[in-house]
């Protein structure tokens, strides 16, 4: 009974500092029970603490914060390495010219572009893929097929095994049932409207 007791004390204690803390970051007026659960079931909360609850998720990856000078973000030397077939090439050089347009200008790796000429396909690969904070795998019937796509993506997923939201699929004219079973556990972009899509990927990018 005992013990009981003080495992029942261990899950009350948490609740009240995480309202204070939820009351004090952006005063709301509600009672402790409606602004937990209302934190809790975000799409059924009101605009207020919705409002508040996309500017906490939202406030760490304002340009200002990733393009200080102190910003870990300078520790490599590209943002993003894409990650594609050759047969796409038009489609990524139209995403590398959008990201590396945004105000936070965006460094990109392209295979054709920033590739050392005279150096090996495979030590190009890993040294991009380890000298990046984010992959964009775009994922089509071209990239299923080349050997070197699934390369990239493996060099990719071994670097952070568990993704960490590094790893950021685009889907393509390619069925769900096709999606890589190897990323399985990583949400995806499906490419519909580019532009849609474009802006969804520089969100998750500066996230």
């Amino acid at each position: 009974p005992h013990s009981a007791g003080w495992f029942r004390r261990l899950l009350h204690k948490p609740k009240p500092s995480s309202v204070e803390s939820l009351k004090s970051s952006h005063s709301a007026s509600s009672s402790p029970s409606s602004s937990s659960s209302s934190s809790a079931k975000s799409s059924s909360s009101s605009p207020g603490t919705s409002l508040a609850t996309s500017s906490i998720s939202l406030s760490p990856v304002s340009a200002v914060d990733i393009s200080a000078s102190d910003s870990p973000r300078w520790d490599k030397r590209y943002d993003v390495c894409i990650c594609h077939s050759e047969g796409d090439v038009e489609l990524v050089e139209e995403l590398v010219s959008y990201l590396e347009g945004q105000p936070e200008s965006f460094r990109c790796f392209l295979q054709l572009r920033d590739a050392t000429a005279g150096s090996a396909v495979v030590t190009e690969l890993c040294d991009a893929v380890q000298n990046s904070h984010c992959w964009v795998m775009l994922i089509t019937p071209g990239f299923l097929q080349d050997p070197w796509c699934r390369y990239q993506m493996h060099q990719a997923l071994v670097e952070a095994p568990m993704a960490n939201g590094r790893t950021i699929p685009v889907l393509k004219d390619v069925d769900r049932k096709d999606y890589p079973r190897e990323l399985w556990n990583i949400y995806y972009i499906y490419m519909a409207l580019k532009e849609k899509s474009f802006r969804q990927i520089r969100d998750t990018v500066v996230r």
